[in-house]
């Protein structure tokens, strides 16, 4: 691995402010900043911030439930790789998708 990586690890919680709630760990290959969000909404919203940035990678994780990754890869445009923590029910949301809980 010779080229740092910028990345950005986002996730669903009720109530979240992704202004507040998110923190970087930054090591000397792979830099990622972790962003909690209240709903889909706000994560299309903060895809050209990061792009901006110059984070290349978003991972979601698994409370995004299929419409949320959709949503997240057409804010996306194209301009960063877009990867899932995947759960079609994830146990944190009670056993339900965040296309349940989040839209």
């Amino acid at each position: 691995m010779t080229e740092k990586i910028k990345a950005a690890f986002i996730f669903v919680a009720p109530n979240a402010e992704a202004v507040i709630h998110q923190g970087w760990v930054k090591t000397e290959q792979v830099e990622v900043k972790t962003i909690a969000v209240a709903n889909y909404h706000q994560g299309c919203s903060l895809m050209h911030e990061l792009i901006d940035e110059g984070i290349t990678v978003v991972e979601l994780c698994g409370g995004f439930g299929h419409q949320g990754v959709a949503a997240i890869v057409e804010a996306a445009k194209g301009k960063v790789h877009v990867g899932v923590v995947r759960f079609d029910y994830h146990p944190g949301l009670r056993f339900s998708s965040g296309d349940n809980l989040f839209q």
